[in-house]
């Protein structure tokens, strides 16, 4: 089985990769770290199978599928961060998934089905499924759909933190760290990721590895020509860096 992983996050195509290399005659023919190279390498390599992030920055997952020929769609299997509205739309159209982080079962589950569905030969009435939700997809009028919380997944638990009971987010790697209250929740995702799911409204990134709710933002003290001092509501200050300045000045 030939297929082609797209995500523009470096940690979430490896772990993808990690998981396919585990597994008999798997051949991942192409990487793809943007939309628009998923979009070449799908119509060049025409691979059997693609795991296809939807939130990616140039093209969505959604965008490449629609730059795609109906008739020539590849099977699919969906990654995405949690998002109420792409997975109430995926089951609608009982379309395979992967909720980020991957529980390795619900992967192992979605392969097999994979294999079952390609040796059936058995493809038109999934891409049916798929041309049906990029339909509806393209019908909807409604505003983007930001994030009204984030879910924490400790072992077999999963916290739910609302977006409303945090302080700050800060970057530590390949994480963001969730600072509540006195409490700390470690989320497994890029800040500039998580960024473009948060309502740009109620969010302001002031550094490269801080973002502030501006809600929460109580107070700030000029520093020089550099940027702000930002005192929070719970009594953190933060500082913007240069690059930044601008955005909280729009904001102001």
């Amino acid at each position: 089985m030939r297929i082609v992983i797209v995500d523009d996050e470096p940690l979430a195509r490896r772990g993808v990769r990690i998981r396919l290399n585990a597994t008999r005659n798997i051949d991942i023919v192409a990487e793809c770290a943007s939309g628009g190279e998923a979009v070449k390498s799908i119509q060049n390599l025409a691979p059997d199978l693609v795991f296809l992030d939807i939130q990616m920055p140039d093209l969505n997952g959604f965008d490449v599928l629609r730059r795609l020929p109906s008739q020539r769609l590849p099977l699919v299997v969906f990654l995405t961060a949690y998002d109420e509205y792409a997975l109430a739309a995926f089951e609608a159209h009982a379309l395979d998934y992967l909720l980020k982080p991957i529980d390795n079962a619900r992967f192992e589950r979605a392969l097999k089905r994979a294999r079952m569905l390609i040796a059936s030969h058995d493809l038109a009435e999934v891409n049916q499924r798929v041309s049906a939700l990029l339909d509806s997809l393209k019908q909807e009028k409604a505003r983007p759909q930001y994030r009204t919380h984030l879910t924490v997944k400790t072992g077999r638990r999963l916290t739910v933190v609302p977006l409303s009971e945090i302080d700050w987010f800060g970057a530590d790697g390949d994480y963001v760290t969730l600072h509540v209250s006195n409490k700390e929740y470690l989320v497994r995702q890029t800040i500039s990721s998580l960024e473009r799911e948060l309502d740009p409204e109620h969010f302001l990134r002031i550094h490269r590895s801080t973002i502030v709710p501006t809600a929460q933002i109580a107070e700030l003290t000029t520093l020089d020509s550099k940027g702000f001092l930002i005192r929070l509501r719970n009594g953190s200050e933060l500082k913007t860096s240069r690059g930044f300045r601008s955005r909280l000045g729009k904001w102001l």
